[in-house]
């Protein structure tokens, strides 16, 4: 624990009660979500709830997710530091924080303008270079960096959007949220070739994914 840091007891307490209790394993997820600063995520006037077990509303009718299901999400990519990621519905910037801890190369799509360009300032702060922030329909995908080792959707969906397995690499995994806007599955879906496996996980409620796919 850093004594210079005021909110590292919450952030520990938040990954071992929350997350490693539950069930979550990787060490590099752990360890990731222990060292990023998760209160700067959230609005000022939600600093306070920043570690609780639960979702926050980060304005724009979106959310930061729950600290569980976002190393839930994390650990079933099955990240390798030399990955290349594309996050869905970037949000305030959180789990792309996450990621760019994890993996070599992530670029993180939000539909919401505003959302886009505050969580680029808090990257920037954190000097993660390695993260992008874009400005687009994330249903789309982002083509000029394709493909991707892991493409994460933090973002509730009915079917999976073509362009997202266009542009997986082969052995990539696509971690989406599938369902109705009351509950969705945790879903993977592995290319093998050209085959798509798929493997189901956590019962979920995240926020529509938004966008023309």
């Amino acid at each position: 624990m850093d004594i210079s840091d005021p909110w590292s007891r919450e952030r520990q307490e938040m990954v071992e009660q929350q997350i490693e209790a539950r069930g979550i394993a990787d060490a590099r997820v752990l360890e990731a979500m222990g060292h990023v600063p998760r209160e700067r995520f959230v609005p000022e006037a939600r600093r306070a709830q920043a570690y609780d077990d639960c979702a926050l509303p980060i304005g724009q009718g979106q959310t930061i997710s729950q600290p569980y299901m976002v190393a839930r999400s994390l650990e079933v990519a099955t990240l390798a530091p030399d990955d290349r990621v594309l996050e869905v519905g970037a949000g305030s910037g959180y789990q792309a924080a996450l990621l760019g801890r994890l993996c070599r190369r992530v670029v993180a799509v939000e539909v919401v303008e505003a959302l886009a360009r505050e969580a680029r300032g808090r990257i920037a702060a954190l000097g993660l270079a390695n993260v992008s922030i874009v400005h687009a329909d994330g249903s789309r995908g982002f083509a000029p960096e394709a493909p991707y080792d892991a493409i994460l959707v933090a973002a509730g969906a009915p079917r999976v959007p073509g362009p997202l397995l266009a542009q997986l690499a082969d052995g990539g995994r696509l971690v989406i949220p599938l369902g109705s806007e009351l509950v969705q599955t945790l879903t993977v879906l592995r290319k093998v070739g050209n085959r798509v496996e798929r493997t189901t996980h956590d019962a979920c409620v995240f926020v529509p994914l938004l966008g023309n796919y």
